[in-house]
């Protein structure tokens, strides 16, 4: 009998499973699942950030000279649209959906642009969907868990 080059992860390993399948780091995994969370919670704060700005000008901040200025309202559309998104893709996350996570990093990524092009008018909510969807960029994107085509020999 030969013995193995190099040292394989065995099933009790952290860095493989019950069935010789690299699982990433438990952090990651984890932080997959709160993506989802916050994605989903993301898109309600955002439809309901949404109906405030379509239903009146006067909930938000006017800002005279700004180079990303919008009307209220049409930063209300703006948000509502990421939101509707954001549920479904939250919901995807949630649901263990391959294209749900792809789709997460995109959605996630379009929402940090738009949130730092809405820091004007509502500065702390923006920084915090900032930070949020930067957590959720970095946990879908490593998070390997579900990437069957990593096998260890």
């Amino acid at each position: 009998m030969s013995q193995p080059s190099s040292p394989t992860p065995g099933p009790s390993s952290p860095a493989s499973s019950g069935s010789g399948v690299r699982t990433g780091s438990p952090w990651a995994a984890g932080g997959t699942m709160f993506a989802g969370v916050l994605l989903f919670v993301d898109g309600v704060l955002g439809v309901l950030k949404g109906i405030a700005g379509i239903a009146t000008n006067d909930v938000y901040a006017r800002i005279n000279d700004y180079v990303f200025k919008f009307s209220v309202s049409s930063w209300g559309w703006i948000h509502l649209v990421l939101g509707v998104i954001l549920i479904i893709v939250g919901w995807g996350i949630l649901s263990g959906r391959t294209w749900a996570r792809v789709l997460g990093v995109v959605i996630a990524s379009l929402t940090l642009i738009a949130n730092f092009m809405w820091l004007p008018y509502q500065p702390v909510w923006a920084v915090v969907t900032i930070a949020i969807d930067i957590f959720v960029i970095w946990a879908l994107c490593t998070d390997r868990s579900r990437d069957r085509s990593r096998t260890v020999v």
